[in-house]
């Protein structure tokens, strides 16, 4: 009985030692007033302005060239694959003797080349319509392809447009096999014209995506089909600024940026915010902007 009664009085003691701490806490600690808390928060949070900018991308259209090594690669397997690959049944598939037999055996002749001789030895020479290779095969004429259900097949277009010959940096299809992004050439911040990203300023109650697609359109014109990859910021830029340009603009500028494609269309800007634009890959942006507005984006740009 004893024992029990110690136990029950040490464990209303030591919940009592347990709770004091909470009751003086709260007896000492004063609730603060909401319009201290307001002026508080106000003196201590900083004046800034936002905008919203696009890094508008246009993907490459063509494949990369291979490399000296992606080719030894390539040629290396397709030897392994001709050697182990089993004689095709030819006398299964084509009549014997007939056109597409003959066919056929010429352009096996041309893979086996290809494998196992480089393509320094495939030499395709302008024939006429009754003419024969060197192998002794007719060359079928256009006039024979179509009478056996086939189309002539037309050559590849080639890989360097005439934008690239001619220079022309407005041009869409200008270096197929890079990444290009769209610079404007407009006013900034302190009214100076420079090449930037399309950015504009945010409304009330606009989120950073809402804001870069309406600003995106009113530079850029709305003859675009674009695609904002996604609803957060992939970099931020803060120019450093004089007091007196902060009390200008209303406090400290920071522009996000984010990430868009394009999908069809062109710019059409109005000639009036935005006097120029130029598709550039990353290498040819960096000569192009300032050295601290380079220096923010230049990690979220592709070196490809």
């Amino acid at each position: 009985m004893w024992s029990r009664n110690v136990a029950s009085v040490c464990r209303h003691r030591t919940r009592g030692c347990l709770r004091a701490p909470s009751r003086s806490l709260a007896s000492v600690a004063e609730t603060p007033s909401p319009l201290a808390s307001s002026s508080t928060s106000d003196a201590s949070t900083p004046n800034v302005v936002l905008n919203a900018a696009v890094i508008l991308n246009r993907s490459p259209i063509l494949t990369r060239t291979p490399t000296l090594f992606e080719r030894a690669y390539y040629a290396y397997q397709s030897r392994i694959r001709r050697a182990l690959f089993n004689p095709f049944p030819t006398d299964f598939y084509f009549k014997t003797g007939s056109l597409l037999e003959k066919k056929f055996a010429k352009e096996e002749k041309l893979r086996e080349r290809e494998a196992f001789g480089g393509p320094w030895l495939l030499k395709r020479r302008k024939t006429g319509p009754a003419a024969m290779d060197e192998d002794g095969i007719l060359i079928a004429s256009t006039d024979q392809m179509e009478n056996i259900g086939e189309e002539p097949v037309d050559p590849p277009a080639p890989r360097i447009h005439e934008a690239d010959k001619t220079g022309d940096v407005k041009s869409l299809d200008r270096a197929g096999e890079r990444n290009l992004y769209l610079l404007v050439r407009a006013k900034d911040h302190t009214g100076k014209q420079v090449w930037r990203f399309p950015q504009g300023g945010l409304q009330e109650g606009e989120l950073l995506h809402q804001a870069a697609l309406r600003d995106l359109q009113a530079e850029c014109g709305i003859n675009m089909d674009t695609w904002i990859v996604g609803k957060k910021p992939i970099a931020v830029y803060q120019p450093s600024l004089p007091e007196s340009t902060k009390k200008a603009l209303g406090g400290e500028l920071y522009t996000f940026f984010l990430k868009a494609h394009i999908l069809a269309g062109q710019v059409r800007p109005d000639g009036k915010n935005v006097t120029d634009f130029a598709w550039l890959t990353k290498q040819e942006i960096e000569p192009w902007v300032e050295k601290d507005y380079w220096a923010s984006v230049k990690d979220i740009l592709s070196d490809f």
